[in-house]
């Protein structure tokens, strides 16, 4: 296929700071960008060439989303199939309407790696709330048993570790169809960017180290601390499962590292992901600009790190006590600020993150963490406290 070359538009379904990045880079090279979602002034939107506001389901709507871009991707998963069918007549749709309706659902996802033989931690799917103590059974305790669809950010999950726990299991498993895990003791969590264009060339980025307080990523850091063997093992596995996916664009691949050294594919986002986000300084190109190249069929860049890098997310509770001190954060060394441009903080919402560059990923780590704290000292994961509003 012809490439879309700059000039082009580029529809994006979703509205938030992944879609506002994207368009960012996509202006850098001479793209527009159309946004489509429920909404108005979304951070997207402030930062695209066209905002639409109407529901995924308004088949007039994304009629004329059609006809007014060249190719549409998306900036989060849990988009209806039939909205992607409808577009996918008119205009390429990258990633594909297949790879969305697997990755955007626990139970398929877990069928699908276990239909293509990638590694993946045991699990039982439950349709009924009655066949939640035979899947206990035969999984064990611990476990985690988490909602089938439209999970992220640890929403939907539930850790069950022993008899303690069985009501709010079964509460959970009578609200609807839900997969319980086995529990994986495991070293670090790492993930993989994958990029692949329409014509099967593809690219990675990773092990990126990630770390979680609360299920919310908190801190990612490059390079992962992994064996040369291991870190090229998980950029073979992101791989398997782009190429298994037949995706075009780009996919975080999240994977847990297990006690003896082996790698379990946990999720699948088939989309730029919050620990990708360092790679705006840290990488000669961005998850961002990879997502433009892959689904435009243009070459994909290399992904190397410049330099070690950090990732700090700032979440709504930072402005717990006012408007928070960037000037003293933007004073340690290395240091970088990305706001998303949302209207109103609360508690547990992503604002934006801090990356920070070093020697060594130890201290870029130390940097940013340093950096988010000098913010203002409310941003601990979970600390509650009511939410004020941007100034």
């Amino acid at each position: 296929m012809e490439p879309l070359l700059p000039g082009a538009t580029i529809g994006v379904l979703g509205s938030g700071q992944l879609g506002r990045m994207l368009a960012f880079a996509a202006h850098r090279m001479g793209y527009r960008i159309a946004v489509y979602s429920p909404g108005s002034d979304t951070p997207a939107g402030g930062a695209a060439d066209l905002e639409m506001d109407a529901q995924y389901e308004d088949e007039d709507a994304l009629a004329r989303f059609a006809g007014v871009v060249d190719v549409v991707t998306v900036e989060f998963e849990n988009i209806p199939s039939s909205a992607l069918e409808l577009l996918e007549r008119s205009v390429p749709v990258r990633p594909g309407p297949a790879a969305l309706h697997i990755t955007q659902n626990r139970r398929r996802e877990k069928e699908f790696l276990a239909r293509h033989g990638l590694p993946h931690a045991r699990a039982i799917h439950l349709n009924d709330p009655a066949e939640l103590d035979r899947a206990l059974a035969a999984i064990g305790t611990p476990a985690v048993l988490k909602t089938a669809g439209f999970g992220y950010d640890g929403k939907g999950q539930l850790m069950i570790a022993g008899n303690d726990d069985r009501a709010a299991a079964a509460a959970q498993a009578e609200a609807g169809p839900c997969v319980l895990e086995e529990f994986v003791e495991f070293e670090r969590e790492v993930s993989v960017l994958v990029a692949r264009t329409p014509d099967g060339e593809m690219a990675t980025c990773g092990p990126i180290e990630n770390r979680h307080a609360k299920h919310v990523l908190d801190l990612s850091t490059v390079p992962a601390r992994l064996a040369t063997d291991a870190a090229q093992e998980a950029r073979d596995l992101a791989r398997d499962v782009a190429v298994s996916l037949e995706l075009v664009g780009l996919a975080c691949v999240e994977m847990f590292v297990t006690a003896g050294g082996g790698l379990l594919v946990n999720e699948i986002a088939p989309r730029p992901h919050n620990s990708g986000h360092l790679t705006i300084e840290a990488c000669v190109a961005s998850q961002f600009e990879q997502q433009l190249r892959s689904v435009c069929g243009l070459p994909l860049a290399g992904m190397e790190f410049v330099r070690p890098a950090a990732m700090a997310n700032l979440l709504g509770d930072l402005w717990h006590d006012g408007e928070p001190d960037w000037t003293a954060a933007l004073r340690i060394p290395g240091v970088a600020l990305h706001l998303y441009g949302k209207e109103r903080a609360r508690p547990g919402r992503k604002m934006g993150h801090i990356t920070a560059l070093a020697d060594t990923p130890e201290a870029a780590a130390r940097r940013a963490l340093e950096a988010r704290a000098a913010l203002g000292a409310a941003n601990s994961l979970g600390s509650g406290g009511l939410a004020s509003p941007r100034t």
